[in-house]
């Protein structure tokens, strides 16, 4: 069982940043891929960024390259996600995910969500 507590959202102006964190329990953290994912208001959860166990590997939907930064510290048992140039279209309520094994862009093949914490953009 992994629990994951969010932090680090809030209120920024658009061209603004913010850093997420995402805190895990457990003593095998490296074992897992870790996702970061965002829903907005009526809009299905979508894909943010996602990185391996070790860290080595990240991947990125088109819609935050260059922007976003997905990093891990595995001896704390965190990772972070770090917004750059943030526009409005980048509110809503972020979410951390685990799995065990790679890591993927498909919320399904994750196993464990937190909470969630909102970013919300203004212009």
């Amino acid at each position: 069982q992994v629990q994951l507590v969010e932090s680090g959202g809030g209120l920024v102006q658009a061209g603004g940043s913010l850093r997420l964190s995402c805190a895990a329990s457990g003593r095998t953290f490296s074992s897992y891929g870790m996702g970061w994912f965002r829903q907005a208001p009526g809009k299905e959860r979508e894909f943010v960024a996602s990185i391996s166990g070790s860290g080595g590997h990240t991947y990125y939907p088109d819609s935050v390259k260059g922007r976003f930064t997905i990093s891990r510290d595995n001896a704390k048992n965190t990772v972070y996600l770090q917004m750059n140039s943030l526009k409005p279209e980048d509110t809503a309520v972020y979410y951390c995910a685990a799995r065990f094994g790679p890591y993927s862009a498909l919320d399904a093949l994750y196993d464990y969500w937190g909470q969630g914490t909102q970013v919300t953009v203004s212009s």
